[in-house]
């Protein structure tokens, strides 16, 4: 019964992938369009089409835990799914629905390119750099005494915060927009650390290559030099009879 589920939940996950990952799509689309277009004539709709989403993506998370043999396993290893379904529905915590976001165009596509480790790294940072413009953005351009008003304030701010250089010149005021900065500042420092790991574990992969191809140059020399030595020793032989 146990690998019969496990069975199931790889099947569910294999089918549901690409749908989410367009679903993912969409939904940042949406929520960048809601937020540039503040108060316009498809803000309504637009919200809808976020909450529906994000039912699709609770119906997803749902049916994996039930699936899941070990469910205590399960939840411990998809805190974030778990965040990202639950924590939207406080009103003041509803720009953590891009968690949601973030984490499945990650795992559909770091796989794919982590061998080129430039377009994965500048990939997943102007993810994150976009998706935290526009969560601040959402948060705070309509707060008493706010600093960051515009987009252009949010990515500044956004850049100077990840990068933990913090210039102070824009800063969050509201509560969900401290929320965003704590989260891009831990968010930071795992992902200069994701890249560190990456380009080393690249770095490696690289020498292990060279050091194999110099291994085999030298196994060739070795054997050509062999059959010189043989072809020498032929020739001595010949030249003495």
């Amino acid at each position: 019964m146990l690998l019969a589920n496990e069975a199931r939940l790889e099947r569910w996950e294999r089918k549901v992938e690409w749908p989410l990952t367009a679903l993912a799509v969409l939904f940042l689309v949406a929520y960048a369009w809601q937020v540039f277009d503040d108060h316009g004539a498809m803000h309504f709709t637009l919200e809808v089409v976020l909450w529906l989403v994000w039912g699709v993506f609770a119906v997803d998370y749902v049916t994996r835990f039930a699936l899941a043999d070990n469910k205590i396993r399960f939840l411990k290893t998809h805190i974030f799914d778990l965040a990202a379904v639950v924590l939207p529905m406080v009103r003041q915590l509803r720009v953590l629905r891009l968690i949601t976001v973030i984490t499945l165009l990650n795992k559909k596509f770091q796989h794919k390119i982590r061998q080129r480790v430039s377009i994965y790294v500048a990939g997943v940072t102007a993810l994150v750099v976009f998706c935290a413009s526009l969560a601040v953005l959402d948060a705070e351009r309509h707060a008493e005494n706010a600093s960051i008003t515009t987009f252009g304030d949010a990515l500044w701010w956004t850049l100077t915060t990840m990068s933990t250089v913090g210039y102070g010149d824009r800063f969050p005021v509201t509560a969900e927009g401290r929320l965003v900065a704590g989260l891009l500042m831990v968010g930071g420092i795992a992902l200069l650390g994701v890249i560190t790991g990456t380009i080393a574990s690249w770095l490696v992969e690289k020498l292990r290559g060279v050091e194999e191809a110099e291994l085999e140059t030298a196994q060739e020399l070795r054997s050509l030099r062999a059959e010189i030595a043989e072809l020498r020793a032929e020739l001595k032989a010949r030249s003495s009879s």
